[in-house]
């Protein structure tokens, strides 16, 4: 099969996977890659940046330099390419999810397109990756209804609703270039964009009572910059250490936002009757400063083991032209394996990439009394080698536990498996003619 046509079924495979399943999942009346009740707060879930060897370490990233893997969660990583080689990279998950809120308890399954990029190095000291991905998701469907004391009818009760939906996307230009041999560094330089709808309704078992509408939406359009660094130290023959960093770039949002309410009531024929609505434009959204350092040690190209920590200052940006209102500053911490038996031996399993990882992460959005539900996964998977060995079949499998810090929110137990595919390709090899 030739080089093209790979890449081309590559492509159509994770496209169409992707399809179908968002499809399905929008038959069952989910969203295409969340029902969290939590992505009403902030921007709502987000994402995971890390590409498919990355997924499976507990989201290791900054220090990992591999030439025959993408990973734009440190664009300095770009440089660890070879001259000859371009990389094709695309994935996408399905999950199942259980809700539970003391004897309640709820299941939904969904999918997601997680990344699609490629990569290739244009000079010996500079490289270039293409990519998108998703940067946060929204989607939830709550019903509640409550009991109204103080008023002359007894049995009056009010239904809610609250319904979201959208998310906002990025596409990606990165860079990475070599200093000198050991330091590179990087930027990838993305277009942010996407809407987000949060939408509620209130109405009264009582006619008489005003029922109520209220509809905020977030449309952004906008650049986001994200730097890079690495530096490696070689131990002897065998050993080397990669220390990483990282750094996202604090600004305003460019965006056309709003908040509208509409009031009204219900006829004795059972139309509704519009009293009254108001529509207020809202400005003050910004993106965080955010800070990563990462550490990898590697021994003889086999064992990988990498540490990584992230810091974005959400507590500090504007939302909703509020600061320290709703979001609040962010911590990660990943920890990751990767076992590779050998690379030169002809034992196809001895040539599987084996990987563990875990990481923690504390709420950027407050829900009650100014907490949220801090995030604990565990993940597991393999790089299966493909076509010559060169291109590698990336599966893994996540566990990831939602906490809430307080009793009386709803916990979520997520099961999640990610697939991905990397093409390594030898495109720039000079032809010999004998």
């Amino acid at each position: 099969m030739s080089i093209y046509k790979k890449i081309l079924c590559a492509f159509i495979f994770i496209l169409l996977t992707g399809n179908v399943l968002a499809q399905s999942s929008s038959e069952n009346g989910n969203s295409p890659s969340t029902n969290s009740p939590y992505t009403r707060y902030g921007f709502g879930q987000l994402s995971d940046q890390s590409f498919g060897n990355s997924k499976a370490m507990g989201g290791v990233a900054y220090g990992l330099r591999d030439g025959s893997q993408i990973n734009p969660a440190n664009p300095a990583s770009y440089t660890a390419i070879d001259s000859l080689t371009f990389l094709f990279d695309g994935g996408f998950s399905i999950q199942n999810t259980n809700f539970s809120e003391g004897k309640v308890k709820q299941n939904a399954k969904n999918s997601s397109f997680d990344y699609i990029a490629m990569q290739f190095r244009l000079h010996r000291r500079l490289a270039l990756t293409l990519g998108f991905m998703p940067f946060s998701s929204v989607g939830y469907s709550i019903s509640t209804e409550e009991k109204i004391n103080g008023t002359p009818n007894p049995n009056l009760t009010a239904y809610s609703t609250y319904n979201g939906s959208g998310g906002l996307n990025q596409l990606f230009l990165g860079a990475g270039f070599k200093v000198f041999n050991g330091l590179s560094v990087g930027v990838n330089a993305s277009y942010l964009f996407g809407t987000i709808t949060h939408s509620s309704q209130v109405s009264f078992s009582d006619n008489s009572f005003n029922m109520s509408n209220k509809t905020n939406s977030i449309r952004v359009q906008d650049y986001k910059l994200d730097f890079g660094l690495q530096y490696t130290q070689k131990i002897g023959q065998k050993q080397n250490i990669t220390l990483g960093a990282v750094y996202s770039l604090k600004h305003k949002l460019n965006n056309d936002s709003y908040k509208a309410t509409q009031r009204g009531s219900i006829s004795s024929s059972g139309s509704y009757i519009a009293q009254g609505a108001n529509v207020e434009p809202v400005d003050g959204f910004e993106f965080p400063h955010c800070f990563g350092a990462g550490l990898t040690y590697v021994y003889d190209k086999r064992l990988t083991v990498g540490f990584d920590y992230t810091l974005q200052k959400w507590g500090d940006v504007k939302y909703f032209d509020k600061v320290g209102e709703e979001l609040k500053d962010r911590s990660k911490y990943s920890l990751g394996i990767e076992f590779l038996p050998s690379y030169t031996t002809r034992n196809y399993f001895a040539k599987i990439r084996y990987r563990v990882g875990a990481y923690y992460s504390d709420p950027y959005v407050k829900v009650r009394n100014g907490k949220g539900a801090d995030e604990f996964g565990v993940s597991a998977g393999f790089g299966l080698p493909i076509f010559m060995n060169k291109s590698i079949l990336n599966i893994s499998a996540q566990y990831i536990k939602v906490k809430p810090q307080v009793s009386g929110l709803l916990e979520e137990n997520y099961m999640k498996i990610s697939i991905g595919l990397t093409f390594n390709e030898r495109w720039f090899a000079k032809w010999k003619v004998q």
